[in-house]
């Protein structure tokens, strides 16, 4: 088996060789413009984007707060991408930057999400984010069983934000 050295610069080339050809009848691939439209978030009957609440907020260069925003799931792609950043490589702890700034589709009226965002952001909502991200991903759901320390009654919680106390 060959290996192969991939850059940043020739990860695009080498997934569009190695992506699936779809057969239109002649011949061609179907070109990404030409696949019916479905509502964002919701290919196929499968929710695919996740709002959420930002414990903290961004804080933009205007000094305003974007709390509310929505992350797409993963694909192998998301995930693939971070390993060959020079950034990563330089140091690990970066991928997770990378990553979030890859599948977070806004926060506030920010669309433009890329790594420096996040950078900005507080450790406390980039750990929420990591936790939402997992969730999203692995268990593909916002929501967590969790039991009244009190009562000991047993319910769920959605962790895509809202405040305490509101339904």
């Amino acid at each position: 088996m060959r290996r192969r050295t991939v850059t940043a610069g020739n990860l695009e080339e080498i997934l569009q060789v190695t992506a699936p050809a779809t057969d239109t009848g002649a011949g061609a691939a179907l070109p990404p413009a030409a696949a019916p439209a479905s509502p964002p978030g919701q290919e196929h009957g499968l929710r695919t984007e996740f709002e959420f609440e930002l414990p903290r907020g961004y804080v933009d260069e205007a000094g305003t707060v974007h709390r509310h925003g929505a992350m797409r799931l993963a694909t192998a792609r998301d995930e693939l991408r971070p390993q060959i950043d020079l950034r990563v490589k330089e140091n690990p702890a970066y991928l997770s930057v990378v990553l979030l700034s890859q599948v977070i589709t806004r926060i506030g009226t920010i669309t433009d999400v890329h790594a420096g965002v996040v950078e900005r952001m507080y450790a406390t909502d980039v750990a929420f984010l990591q936790d939402f991200y997992r969730r999203v991903n692995s268990e593909g759901h916002t929501r967590a069983a969790v039991t009244c320390p009190h009562c000991e009654g047993a319910f769920e919680v959605d962790l895509s934000g809202g405040r305490l106390g509101e339904s």
